[in-house]
C-alpha cells in the first residue's frame, strides 16, 4: 500500500488516478481547490489545497509516499508545485504534463505541428514549460507522464503501450488512450517505478 498526496483529484485526469488508486487498495489524499465538489470514500482523504499556498500545500503533502501533480499548467505553476514538495520532505514526485512536448515523427513537437494547423490549447505550451523545469530537478525523485494526441473518457482495459519521448501512434495513425487506461500507467509507475528522472507516454 502506498500513500498518495494527489493535487488535482477532481479534473479529467486526476479523477480516474483517485479510482484507480482505491481500487487498488492504496491511501490517497485527493487535493482540490474545492474540496465541496468530492464526497469522502473509503480510503481516501479530502483536503482544500492550492499550489499558490506553498506553506499551506507543503503541510499537506507532508508524509506522503509520492505526489502526484495532474494540474493545469497554464493555472499553477510548477514552482509552487516543487517548492511544496521540497518543503514537504517527500521525495518521489509525478507530473502529468500534457502531449505538447512529444516528438513527432517528422521530429517536429505536437505543439508545432497543431501550431501548424492553428490549434492551440491554452495548456500546451505551460505544460511544455513545466516539463522542462522539472527536468532541470535533482533533489527529488522524479517522473513526469504525457498523455498521447487524445485522450477522452473510455473503458479501462489495462492493454496500452509505453514510449517515452515520442508520440505513440498506432497502425492507423490515432494516437489516443482512454483517461481510465491512462490512470492504470500512472499508478502502475507508482506502484512499480520504471521512468525515475525521465518523461514517458502510454497510448494505444
Amino acid at each position: 500500500m502506498t500513500t498518495i498526496a494527489l493535487i488535482g483529484a477532481t479534473g479529467n485526469i486526476g479523477s480516474r488516478v483517485v479510482d484507480e488508486a482505491l481500487q487498488r487498495k492504496h491511501k490517497v489524499t485527493a487535493i482540490t481547490r474545492d474540496a465541496s465538489k468530492v464526497k469522502p470514500r473509503p480510503g481516501m482523504v479530502v483536503r482544500q489545497g492550492s499550489t499558490t499556498h506553498v506553506e499551506a500545500m507543503a503541510a499537506i503533502l507532508q508524509g506522503h509516499d509520492i505526489v502526484v501533480a495532474s494540474v493545469k499548467w497554464n493555472e499553477a505553476d510548477v514552482r509552487h508545485v516543487l517548492d511544496a514538495v521540497r518543503r514537504s520532505g517527500v521525495k518521489r514526485v509525478l507530473f502529468v504534463v500534457g502531449a505538447g512536448s512529444l516528438l513527432r515523427a517528422d521530429g517536429r513537437t505536437h505543439f508545432e505541428h497543431m501550431a501548424d494547423k492553428g490549434i492551440q490549447p491554452p495548456t500546451s505550451k505551460p505544460a511544455a514549460l513545466a516539463l522542462a523545469a522539472v527536468r532541470k530537478v535533482k533533489d527529488l525523485d522524479w517522473t513526469a507522464i504525457s498523455p498521447p494526441a487524445s485522450i477522452q473518457p473510455g473503458e479501462r482495459t489495462g492493454k496500452f503501450r509505453l514510449g517515452k519521448d515520442h508520440l505513440l501512434e498506432d497502425a492507423d495513425g490515432e494516437s489516443r488512450i482512454s483517461r481510465e487506461d491512462f490512470a492504470v500507467a500512472i499508478v502502475n509507475e507508482i506502484e512499480k517505478p520504471k521512468h525515475a528522472g525521465r518523461r514517458f507516454t502510454a497510448a494505444y
